[in-house]
């Protein structure tokens, strides 16, 4: 068995968190690399900024994983076929299927593990399974692996299997990616959040309109570049609200995010349930006027509370909690 323990911190006092990702060290590879920084029964949430190019073979059982990938490029391998990915592209990886990473670049990855399926939202797909005209994407924006590649080989191969929250090391005589075909619907697959086709209203449109992918207790939303809200008496920037049923997340792909300041790419927000938020001071007064934005980021709704890691401690910006205070 390996890999030690999630550290959870304990008895934390409720207040919004900024975590600096690009703080956290490249190490390990894109699997052991990961850092998970906020968790709950349902999902862990972390960053893996992996200093190997590529990972051993690996499946969990636990659940299913979306990987962002923030930077980086490379190719995602399976006994399915390779499936190749850049910066931008979620991928979506089943439970129970052995796989590994081969990355090119300095990558930087967000990883979503959670223990229940990822899917595309309900609301998008008629009761055949297809893509509705109103969804934000469709079936072309879906890559999947095309190819079969075959490993007719004899040694031994390492694969590390995550089960009942431990992993556990098998060594297989033979190539894991050793099949000669595959049918069904369970596979990897691939979609860039560039292909998100953003919903726009006169009035400001809640999280809802962005969503992404949904699980059991949590919701994933992208936010792309797009026109912001054009009633004449808008304020285009989201107004101070209080989530009363989700602890919400943001990871920052870039620094255009309106109604946020001191972040940086990379940057990671927790603002959980039971505490309002809203723009920072001057940030409603420097977005009127304004059309577009050009903000980038990936966000987490879980519907029952996060718990901060001894990890995420390390790398927290501890000032964010008062950057909302005029005096």
């Amino acid at each position: 068995v390996e890999e030690p323990p999630v550290e959870l911190l304990e008895h934390e006092p409720l207040r919004h968190r900024h975590l600096r990702s690009g703080r956290i060290p490249r190490a390990g590879d894109p699997v052991t690399g990961r850092v998970r920084l906020l968790v709950n029964g349902d999902v862990a949430f972390g960053v893996c900024r992996p200093a190997e190019r590529e990972s051993g073979f690996y499946k969990n059982a636990d659940g299913d994983d979306l990987v962002y990938v923030h930077e980086g490029g490379g190719r995602l391998e399976s006994m399915f076929g390779p499936l190749e990915f850049r910066a931008g592209d979620y991928l979506v990886i089943p439970r129970g299927v052995i796989h590994r990473f081969v990355v090119e670049g300095d990558a930087t990855l967000v990883t979503i593990e959670s223990a229940s399926g990822m899917e595309i939202p309900r609301r998008y797909r008629n009761e055949y399974g297809q893509l509705l005209e109103h969804a934000p994407y469709c079936e072309r924006d879906v890559r999947v692996p095309r190819e079969l590649e075959t490993h007719d080989e004899r040694g031994t191969f390492r694969v590390r299997i995550r089960a009942r929250g431990v992993v556990t090391v098998y060594e297989y005589p033979f190539h894991p990616f050793d099949v000669v075909g595959w049918d069904g619907f369970l596979y990897p697959w691939a979609i860039s959040i560039h292909d998100f086709e953003p919903i726009t209203k006169s009035i400001h449109a809640p999280p809802p309109a962005h969503q992404m992918f949904e699980a059991h207790s949590l919701v994933v939303c992208s936010f792309v570049p797009r026109m912001l809200d054009y009633h004449p008496e808008a304020v285009p920037i989201p107004y101070n609200h209080s989530n009363l049923d989700s602890d919400e997340v943001l990871f920052y792909c870039n620094d255009q995010f309106g109604s946020r300041k001191g972040i940086e790419v990379g940057s990671i927000t927790l603002h959980p349930s039971g505490l309002p938020h809203g723009p920072q001071p001057g940030a409603v007064e420097a977005s009127l006027g304004k059309t577009r934005t050009e903000e980038l980021a990936v966000m987490l709704d879980t519907f029952r509370p996060l718990q901060m890691t001894r990890a995420a401690a390390e790398i927290e910006d501890e000032a964010y909690s008062w950057s909302w205070k005029t005096t």
